[in-house]
């Protein structure tokens, strides 16, 4: 098969891969079903609790339990308002806090979810938690994870094809190396990093009115972000090969969706925040 008929089969199989979220309203790359995501999901969760320390019966993870029920409460409540009331009747939603002093925090597709005790200082409160506890949910709930490995054998597909391509054409292995190289720098910085820059910026939004549905002052995603920002020391790589937007765009852009966060939860009742 030349190149050509490689590629034009590759974007048959894409057009007809694209799926519309319903969060987002937007079609998306995803041709990874939840019946494949979930279980090997679910068993890499179940694999990492087993390799590190869990905290239970702490105050700490009680919060961490009680804000994640919360912010599913608000998913549900949003999904049932758009008709999408089964959306997520196969997660099996989890919580834990881990004993690890890394900044972070996480949700795997299906809803287990992961708090390190490195993100609690930054976070302050429970509000704080609830900022991110919403951002990490959101990923899962926009298909992130399948959008992500949907574009990586994407990836993957298109550089075999550019790979062929220049075999056929008789281009010596030295030129054929650079080619290979070239594609793949290219295709990161232009189009990978960007895919995951837009997916943070989604979480942020659709994590934003999770929480104030939830109850929690959207205002603090901003002041949240502002701390983030204080403890990376301003060290950071320049925002175009960065897979997160820079920390003063994060800012900008949570400052700009408070308010419209605030009107979103009124359609749910909630109109005093925690």
């Amino acid at each position: 098969m030349n190149n050509s008929k490689y590629i034009f089969f590759a974007l048959v199989f894409v057009l007809f891969s694209c799926k519309t979220n319903v969060l987002t309203g937007k079609r998306t790359l995803n041709f990874v079903p939840d019946s494949t995501l979930f279980p090997m999901a679910f068993n890499q969760y179940d694999q990492f609790l087993n390799e590190n320390k869990v905290i239970t019966d702490s105050k700490d993870a009680e919060m961490i339990t009680r804000v994640g029920q919360k912010i599913k409460t608000a998913a549900q409540r949003w999904l049932n308002a758009i008709g999408e009331e089964q959306y997520l009747a196969n997660y099996q939603w989890e919580y834990k806090l881990v004993d690890d002093p890394t900044v972070n925090a996480w949700c795997m597709p299906g809803g287990k979810i992961v708090f390190y005790t490195g993100i609690l200082p930054i976070c302050k409160d429970e509000t704080g938690v609830a900022i991110v506890m919403g951002h990490e949910v959101a990923h899962a709930l926009a298909n992130h994870g399948a959008q992500r490995m949907s574009g990586s054998q994407l990836q993957s597909i298109v550089g075999t094809g550019v790979a062929l391509g220049s075999q056929v054409a008789g281009v010596d292995q030295g030129t054929q190396q650079i080619i290979n190289q070239a594609y793949g720098i290219g295709s990161q910085v232009g189009v990978m990093l960007p895919f995951s820059r837009s997916h943070e910026t989604e979480a942020d939004k659709i994590g934003l009115y999770l929480a104030a549905i939830a109850g929690y002052n959207p205002d603090e995603g901003a002041a949240l972000w502002g701390r983030m920002k204080a403890n990376s020391g301003g060290e950071a790589p320049p925002e175009f090969m960065s897979t997160h937007p820079s920390n003063d765009s994060r800012i900008a852009n949570l400052k700009e969706l408070a308010p419209k966060a605030r009107a979103e939860a009124a359609k749910y009742g909630v109109t005093s925040f925690k």
